[in-house]
């Protein structure tokens, strides 16, 4: 019998995992629509490391797939935290996969450091702003702030270790470093060192 979505919307997402797994196939249909926007927000985000957006909806359904599929509620957090997790995973594993470029799309208007502070007017600035040192409009200024974030670009690839390239890498999505480390498996602590070196190599090579 099918259901709808006023039905559903009374359970938690645990119960209707329980749903599922009791035969009521159409509790799949209700979990992928209610999960679809928080799959699209991260494909926006992730965009940015070269994937193509609708093959990051793909894989993050996958994703979704695979939480429906491994959620464990003695084992796991809550479904949401769990799903969230497999969600980006996916997502960052196939951008991995599937990146055309090596290199990191400094030049997109990006806060590296979050809410960036200049120290001299206090105005919150992006990674492409530092570079330059400020707004340039001429076409020879451009061309040499080009050249600036060429030159950053290839030392970061030369300079920061496989981990800080990862790290910086979901960084430059938005992501926090407790949410950094669960999509790459790793300590709280070590992700947030990482993020701390990575960010002083990269301002000695300003």
């Amino acid at each position: 019998m099918t259901r709808n979505n006023e039905f559903y919307g009374q359970f938690s997402d645990e119960e209707l995992i329980h749903h599922l797994r009791d035969g009521d196939a159409s509790v799949m249909d209700y979990i992928c629509e209610k999960y679809k926007p928080l799959v699209r927000s991260k494909a926006k985000s992730m965009f940015i490391l070269g994937g193509d957006n609708e093959d990051l909806i793909q894989e993050g359904m996958l994703g979704l797939f695979k939480a429906v599929r491994d959620y464990d509620s003695g084992r796991d957090a809550s479904f949401f935290t769990f799903a969230d997790l497999c969600i980006s995973r996916q997502m960052y594993t196939a951008v991995q996969a599937s990146q055309r470029k090596k290199h990191i799309p400094l030049n997109t208007y990006i806060s590296l450091y979050g809410e960036n502070s200049d120290q001299n007017d206090g105005e919150n600035r992006d990674l492409a702003e530092i570079l330059a040192g400020k707004v340039q409009q001429d076409p020879e200024a451009l061309f040499i702030d080009k050249e600036r974030v060429d030159y950053l670009e290839r030392s970061i690839e030369k300079e920061l270790s496989a981990f800080e390239k990862e790290v910086l890498d979901l960084h430059l999505t938005g992501m926090s470093y407790s949410q950094i480390a669960k999509v790459l498996g790793r300590e709280e602590k070590a992700t947030d060192n990482a993020l701390q070196r990575l960010k002083s190599k990269i301002k000695k090579m300003l």
